[in-house]
């Protein structure tokens, strides 16, 4: 079923669904965050594209569809649909890399702990820590058994993002068992780095960043804080520098 058209969704009208587009011997995954479809990362994946790069972008489970799907869904059920399309790149290309925007950084970093000739990782925005206090957490636990979903206050770059308006709230703490769980893998990452952090970001906590530096074994590894971009980096308006630094970082390895 398409994106397209879907009422559950906001901004329907956009494409989410998910692609693979074949270009020269590089390849890059590039996976979408928590409630949204590969709309958020289509941007920047079509500047990796006109460089000539093999993109692909799974639409993950429980994703573009409805709330309550996400909500069935468990944090193994994304890296299995990721780790496909990396088979699928690694089948195609010489190299592959691996690449998402929050709980899509979340992914590239699990794939990476598990498939050492993943040859590097762009991280946007990583979601390995979120800006939620005790009793956020405490309210999200409480609630989830009784609540499907609760609405946001507001939804970053909302023009151009597509995805569920609301939180599902078991798919919430199914995506911060996730966090727990890469955060457990990244000493067996050694692959250069590339990590972006927004400056305005209310969703992954300032730390993110640092928990990432600090906890894996690679050599190389740089990032950089953007400092007019909310949470959303991939659509936000430093998004052609992103995509200029993350070509650059490409090209040097």
């Amino acid at each position: 079923m398409s994106t397209q058209g879907n009422p559950f969704l906001h901004n329907p009208h956009l494409d989410g669904d998910g692609f693979f587009w074949p270009a020269g011997q590089t390849g890059i995954l590039l996976s979408h965050g928590f409630t949204a479809t590969t709309a958020e990362i289509r941007p920047l994946a079509e500047k990796l594209h006109q460089k000539g790069y093999t993109v692909a972008a799974p639409l993950l489970p429980g994703h573009g569809t409805s709330p309550a799907d996400l909500n069935r869904v468990r944090w193994q059920d994304w890296v299995r649909c990721g780790q496909d399309t990396l088979d699928r790149l690694f089948d195609t290309c010489e190299r592959v890399l691996v690449g998402g925007e929050s709980m899509g950084g979340l992914l590239a970093l699990y794939l990476a702990s598990q498939n050492p000739k993943v040859a590097g990782l762009l991280l946007y925005a990583p979601a390995i820590a979120l800006n939620m206090g005790p009793a956020d957490l405490a309210k999200l636990y409480l609630g989830a058994p009784f609540v499907t979903q609760v609405p946001r206050a507001s939804l970053d770059n909302g023009q151009s993002w597509q995805g569920y308006p609301g939180l599902p709230l078991k798919g919430a703490i199914e995506l911060l068992a996730f966090g727990k769980a890469t955060r457990a893998q990244l000493s067996k990452i050694h692959q250069p780095l590339l990590l972006f952090q927004g400056r305005f970001d209310t969703t992954v906590a300032p730390q993110a960043g640092d928990i990432i530096l600090n906890g894996v074994a690679s050599t190389v590894k740089t990032r950089y804080w953007m400092e007019k971009s909310h949470h959303t980096l991939t659509l936000d308006v430093e998004l052609d520098e992103i995509a200029a630094r993350t070509i650059e970082f490409i090209e040097k390895l």
